[in-house]
């Protein structure tokens, strides 16, 4: 069966189902790296904001750290960059369906017991939380802000760039 698409489950809605062990055949997360590129003292930091309160589904994620990874490693080398994902997956998304075509109607329970079957997980957002922050050098500045604007189109909400510059970093 085809994947639904985000629209479905970008809005929060209902209670926060994270409890794993209470239910079979959660499908393992597509996002596994969360820090990419090399620990270091860089004295830019960018950091990509979300406008809206939402749910990041697990593959746009994974999609939108490979796009933005790909950019700086090609652009600005592994060496020179610190890339972090700040966001995980936990709310687990579930799935009632239905039967459909010939002969469906005297297959499927429709509603009855209606609590679904999980297909993946997502990580709720708020406003203003960091989903993913950049630190590089100076020179790099232009190519790291490219690369989470690349970021940003996998996303399912609209977001923001935000500029720290110096040592210290406010959290």
């Amino acid at each position: 069966m085809a994947r639904k698409p985000n629209s479905m489950y970008r809005e929060i809605r209902g209670q926060a189902y994270t409890r794993r062990e209470f239910m079979g055949g959660v499908p393992a997360s597509r996002i596994t790296q969360f820090e990419q590129g090399t620990k270091g003292d860089y004295p830019v930091r960018i950091v990509l904001k979300a406008e809206e309160a939402c749910q990041i589904r697990h593959i746009a994620l994974e999609a939108a750290r490979i796009s933005a990874n790909r950019f700086l490693a090609k652009r600005v080398g592994t060496g020179n960059y610190f890339m972090k994902i700040h966001i995980y997956p936990h709310n687990v998304l579930r799935e009632n369906k239905i039967a459909t075509g010939a002969g469906a109607d005297r297959i499927s329970d429709g509603m009855r017991k209606a609590f679904g079957k999980p297909i993946g997980t997502a990580a709720r957002i708020d406003r203003d939380q960091v989903l993913i922050a950049v630190e590089t050098q100076p020179g790099f500045f232009k190519q790291a802000k490219e690369a989470l604007r690349r970021a940003l189109v996998k996303l399912p909400t609209p977001c923001y760039l935000v500029v720290e510059k110096g040592k210290k970093y406010a959290s």
